[in-house]
């Protein structure tokens, strides 16, 4: 279709906005915290069960329960900041400090959050090597004494690089079974190459999944469905998208498909390109897809073709099908930035897909429900698709944030919702 020129010289950040709903915060757990003789059983009992420790919920509710995140500090830690995504306010960050017991090594923080939140989380500790509490620059320099959860053994590998980020995951969560590796499902192969580009007037790695020889008796005419994911960095060589796709192929729960999965190169690349830019719809459309085509039998048609991305990639996938229709016929957006531009005319791609009126385009949307930012813009995009008439339109929010540990199982539900048979 047709859009306009879309905004440029936006700042590189999302709205800085306070949190709307205070935290859920408890003034203690929901257990007795010990004193100076029974820390040894303490500590043993906390690395046997591990941490955050999830205690029925104090106020009687089936529904929800008390996670407790704890540090063992040293005689010189005089701060602990713990972040789980999206539940804190950057606006008001003494709001997660972790309270100490006085005269032991025990410090502490619980939340009472409904049962089927899920989340990774950060610690800052605060050694007293840095500026005091209180003094400029405090909070900045706290962000950058990031450490790992010793008492956690549940890891992702983080975004950029980096040590893992722990995670937590209470009991009615979804589960990312369709990740674990399964020896007796055939497995796919995938390839790494560089890919250069005169649109966009560089050159970026693409990782290429194939399915297993196996399937081959499966693969429909026209060629194999094919899904374009964006961030392709994080999600093959660190996440292994492969385990995903080998797994729903083996179950049957999507057909035998190819993947080609670009990387965003870098943090400034990605704002540059990946904030609706037709350059890049054209990279993907144009040279990424030919050649993809050269190495794989991939199918052209958009009914059976996949642009998926998270974040500002969530808002590119989005903009993708928007502009070029007749290539991308499915849009798996995860917390995609409709809030963007940040300034004058923001929410731009909404009011594109407003005056356009249906496309041939079906969106996959989901958003965590603690994404503050990100929701007003997410709920008035669904309002807009359902009045244009996308009477397809799939919206769901999870109980979590911006976040891998929750876009992994969404992006599974997406590709069987959007690519199987159901």
């Amino acid at each position: 279709m047709s859009l306009t020129a879309p905004p440029e010289g936006d700042p590189q950040h999302p709205p800085r906005l306070a949190r709307p709903d205070a935290l859920p915060l408890l003034d203690a757990p929901p257990f007795a915290l010990p004193g100076p003789d029974g820390l040894a059983d303490f500590w043993a009992d906390v690395r046997r069960r591990g941490t955050p420790l999830v205690s029925p919920d104090p106020l009687g509710g089936a529904d929800h329960r008390a996670v407790t995140f704890l540090w063992r500090g040293t005689p010189a830690t005089r701060a602990v900041q713990v972040l789980p995504n999206k539940l804190g306010d950057p606006r008001a960050p003494e709001g997660n400090l972790m309270r100490h017991v006085a005269g032991t090594d025990v410090w502490h923080w619980t939340l009472r959050l409904r049962a089927d939140w899920r989340g990774t989380y950060d610690l800052y500790v605060d050694e007293g090597d840095g500026p005091a509490p209180g003094e400029p620059g405090y909070w900045s320099w706290l962000r950058g004494q990031v450490r790992t959860d010793p008492y956690n053994s549940r890891t992702l590998p983080r975004r950029w690089g980096g040590q893992p980020v722990g995670y937590a995951e209470l009991p009615d969560a979804p589960r990312a079974v369709d990740w674990e590796p399964r020896p007796e499902v055939p497995r796919g192969t995938v390839t790494e190459h560089v890919v250069a580009s005169e649109l966009l007037g560089d050159s970026r790695r693409v990782w290429l999944y194939e399915p297993a020889a196996e399937h081959a008796g499966r693969t429909a005419a026209g060629g194999l469905p094919v899904l374009v994911l964006l961030d392709g960095e994080h999600w093959q060589p660190r996440l292994g998208l492969a385990r995903l796709l080998d797994n729903l192929i083996a179950d049957g729960r999507v057909p035998p498909l190819a993947a080609v999965l670009p990387e965003s190169v870098d943090a400034g690349t990605r704002w540059a390109q990946l904030t609706c830019r037709p350059e890049f719809v054209g990279f993907l459309e144009r040279e990424l897809l030919p050649w993809a085509a050269g190495a794989l039998p991939l199918t052209e048609d958009p009914a059976r073709t996949v642009v998926a991305g998270q974040s500002l990639g969530g808002l590119t996938a989005a903009y993708a099908a928007a502009h070029s229709p007749l290539r991308f016929g499915n849009a798996l957006v995860q917390s995609g930035s409709f809030w963007w531009p940040n300034g004058p005319g923001a929410e731009w791609l909404t009011a594109e897909l407003a005056a356009a009126g249906r496309l041939p385009v079906r969106f996959w949307l989901s958003f965590g429900e603690q994404e503050w930012v990100a929701l007003p813009a997410a709920r008035r995009l669904r309002d807009t698709l359902t009045a244009a008439g996308y009477d397809d339109v799939v919206y769901r929010e999870f109980n979590g944030g911006h976040d891998y540990l929750c876009w992994r199982t969404e992006l599974a539900d997406g590709l069987v919702g959007l690519l199987g048979d159901g």
